[in-house]
């Protein structure tokens, strides 16, 4: 560089873009999200959502399922995808955008709206009604269908054979993996078409973590649509069909399951020690 090269001015930020939060972040190309989107049973669009008036969490979030997809959601803690979530499944307010559930907009509805329309969520933590017994807990996922509660307790104990076996067993003394079990049986009673879980294999060993996934999956196997946010992003991407990577409140990529757990930039950024182990 020559001596008399001069630096180029500094231009500071309008006020505007001092009052916008997006301001130099590149716009996202929703090209993919929009064909997709046309035959999808769930579709987030743009969401603005946060926990206090004024301060957002997700910045024009999009995300979209189709009928018994497996869609995982990934990205560092505090990237907003437990808000996400819940801001579907109407526990935080959506200030801006959308929501659709089978063609019908459910933006901001509230949980007992949306478990008759065939939504089900289950939350990472108090999953369970802890002085309740197993069977309880089960009556009280069938509260609004008392009549299917037999039959609909056959269908989980099919996938869950340790629900029928302590069936009488207060569930504030089963482990973290089988609180979590009884949550997405719970869940299961009202016969969702689409199961939102939250970190179901958060805090769990290794080995209930498989089996957390494992039955993940069998759910899924039964024509129930999935949308699980988890930590383990390793794990969920070996088993969704298309995953999400949200940073900051915005989506990062989006792309098979598959090519997200091999893709490079995936691996140094976001998969941490899976880049060692490759």
């Amino acid at each position: 560089m020559s001596d008399d090269a001069v630096d180029e001015p500094v231009r500071e930020a309008t006020r505007e873009e001092i009052a916008d939060d997006t301001a130099g972040i590149d716009t996202v190309d929703r090209t993919a999200h929009l064909e997709g989107a046309q035959d999808a049973i769930l579709v987030a669009d743009r969401l603005r959502a946060g926990y206090l008036p004024d301060v957002d969490i997700l910045f024009e979030t999009d995300l979209y399922a189709k009928k018994g997809e497996l869609i995982g959601i990934i990205g560092p803690n505090g990237a907003g995808k437990s808000t996400l979530l819940k801001s579907m499944f109407g526990l935080v307010t959506v200030r801006s955008g959308h929501v659709e559930w089978q063609g019908e907009t459910i933006t901001n509805m509230k949980a007992h709206q949306l478990v008759p329309r065939g939504v089900g969520y289950v939350p990472q933590n108090n999953n369970v009604f802890p002085k309740l017994t197993i069977e309880e807990n089960l009556e009280m996922g069938a509260y609004l269908r008392p009549k299917t509660f037999q039959e609909r307790f056959d269908f989980v104990c099919e996938l869950f054979p340790t629900v029928a076996e302590r069936r009488a067993q207060q569930a504030g003394s089963l482990s973290g993996g089988e609180r979590q079990m009884v949550g997405m049986a719970r869940a299961l009673m009202m016969d969702p078409t689409l199961l939102l879980l939250d970190e179901p294999s958060a805090g769990l060993s290794p080995a209930l973590q498989d089996e957390v996934f494992y039955q993940t999956k069998k759910i899924n196997s039964t024509g129930v649509t999935v949308v699980m946010v988890e930590q383990n992003a390793r794990r969920c991407l070996q088993i969704c069909d298309r995953g999400y990577v949200l940073d900051q409140g915005r989506n990062a990529y989006t792309a098979s399951g598959e090519d997200l757990v091999n893709d490079p930039k995936v691996i140094e950024l976001y998969l941490g020690t899976l880049a060692k182990a490759r």
